[in-house]
């Protein structure tokens, strides 16, 4: 199945050849780490202890990771994790938050570029975050003895009905898999179905929400507040992680509601940074007083007072200013994109509203209805209708808040389960590494010790001694 692989991806990659040479020569975003990808010229780990290697796709999944990394710092700190993502963005996420880690693109799914990465990484564990399958990369490391596992695991409706389709040949993946960590019964019935093993399978929860922060009055949210100018009398509405034409419909929205509500202010934050320009150009054309983030540090304060629109044009700061809403419009939902994260506003005890189309997080907003603390919105002309209900009912909008943030506090405690999962696929590879690193400290430690004299030569029983005795029973 490998070559057939390979050739079916080189026919793809021709036949989009032209496409991808002018994102290539247009876009730097297409060009970097193109040798880790095609090629698999990932870094070189160094070091023999044991090795976890994450494969997390983007922004999100990388973030999800952070709770995950920090458990096994603290049970494990000799094992060595390194982290690999496919997009830029998430690069440069991981990099601000695992700077001391082994950060590289994931190889495409070719024979050669996946081997080498794995020669050159030799990791004891590869972990997928959340659901990405490519067989390639999966049987390689099958074939160089490294167990695999998916944490964080998901299956929404529409990947799982994709999936039904070319069942014989995901049950051959999924077989190859040693552990699943899904986030609920759901998502693991899914997996069963398709063909995982079923004693494989284990419910952990989802990793996201253990690394959510719920004070609103966090150091980074209330830096926000004081850059942004935003007072403690004012109304925040943030319509977050947005996508085209979420801007105008939550711009128009805003406008007309302002006048009946002059406390109101409006942060707009596209999902992508390469839409920053262009809906800067949208709110220049409506002739409406804006600033962007990223020119925030030039501005006066009054200035930024004075300034009621606000475009965060900057990566890594909408989890910490989601804490500003009190209403919060989570992007990616009025049209058929399957919606985004809204899983931080609500922590923070916003309002949450999204519109129809939120599959990629159907188990949450499922929660959220269930639980009052969210409000779906049928389509784009009913955020304002929406909207204004909640500044005309306070006492609503923050009953819907407290609802949200409790639904998340209550689902923490995925990553320790997570982790525990890990340790048992583990388990060999850290018995012989702490076995190896013992035969190590005996072999070395008579060089430790004090020169021989005469008369303490009365045993060749290391056990005689104490001291000795007792720096074993420590090892």
């Amino acid at each position: 199945m490998r070559y057939p692989l390979n050739l079916a991806y080189l026919i793809l990659i021709v036949l989009g050849l032209p496409w991808f040479l002018y994102k290539a020569v247009t876009a730097k975003k297409y060009r970097e780490g193109l040798l880790q990808k095609f090629f698999g010229l990932v870094p070189q780990r160094k070091g023999e202890q044991p090795c976890v290697w994450f494969h997390a796709v983007s922004v999100g999944e990388v973030r999800a990771l952070r709770t995950v990394l920090e458990e096994i710092r603290r049970r494990h700190p000799q094992w060595q994790c390194t982290v690999s993502t496919t997009t830029r963005t998430g690069m440069q996420t991981a990099r601000s938050l695992y700077p001391d880690l082994l950060l590289f693109y994931c190889p495409f799914d070719f024979t050669w570029a996946t081997g080498r990465a794995l020669r050159r990484i030799r990791p004891d564990l590869f972990a997928l975050v959340e659901l990405e399958l490519w067989p390639n990369l999966v049987s390689q490391a099958r074939m160089c003895g490294v167990r695999v596992a998916l944490v964080n695991g998901r299956m929404s409706p529409r990947s799982y009905r994709g999936y039904r389709r070319i069942r014989f040949f995901v049950r051959g993946i999924l077989g190859q898999i040693d552990g699943f960590a899904v986030q609920n019964e759901a998502y693991a019935g899914r997996y069963r179905a398709l063909g995982a093993d079923a004693a494989r399978v284990v419910v952990t929860g989802s990793v996201k929400y253990d690394a959510i922060e719920t004070d609103r009055a966090n150091p980074r949210t209330r830096h926000l507040a004081k850059l942004l100018g935003i007072g403690e009398d004012e109304i925040v509405f943030i319509a977050g992680s947005t996508l085209e034409p979420e801007e105008h419909v939550a711009l128009d929205a805003y406008l007309r509601l302002k006048p009946r509500h002059p406390r109101l202010r409006l942060l707009v934050v596209p999902r992508h940074p390469e839409r920053f320009d262009s809906v800067a150009r949208l709110l220049a054309e409506r002739s409406v007083p804006y600033l962007r983030r990223s020119l925030i540090e030039t501005r006066t304060t009054t200035e930024t007072d004075s300034t009621p629109v606000i475009l965060l044009d900057t990566l890594g700061e909408l989890s910490a200013l989601w804490g500003l809403a009190h209403v919060a419009f989570v992007g990616g939902s009025l049209a058929p994109r399957g919606g985004q994260n809204m899983i931080e506003p609500a922590a923070f005890g916003a309002a949450v509203l999204f519109g129809p189309h939120t599959w990629n997080f159907q188990e949450t907003v499922d929660s959220l209805l269930a639980c009052g603390g969210a409000r779906s919105i049928r389509e784009a002309s009913g955020l304002e209708p929406a909207l204004e209900e909640l500044l005309f009912d306070p006492d609503r909008a923050l009953e819907m808040g407290h609802a949200a943030r409790r639904y998340v506090v209550g689902q923490k405690g995925a990553s320790a389960h997570t982790v525990s999962l890990l340790e048992k696929l583990m388990e060999r590879k850290c018995r012989l590494w702490s076995s190896s690193q013992i035969a190590y400290n005996a072999h070395s430690e008579p060089e430790l010790q004090a020169p021989h004299r005469p008369e303490e030569k009365k045993s060749n029983n290391v056990f005689s001694d104490p001291t000795q005795q007792s720096r074993r029973d420590q090892q």
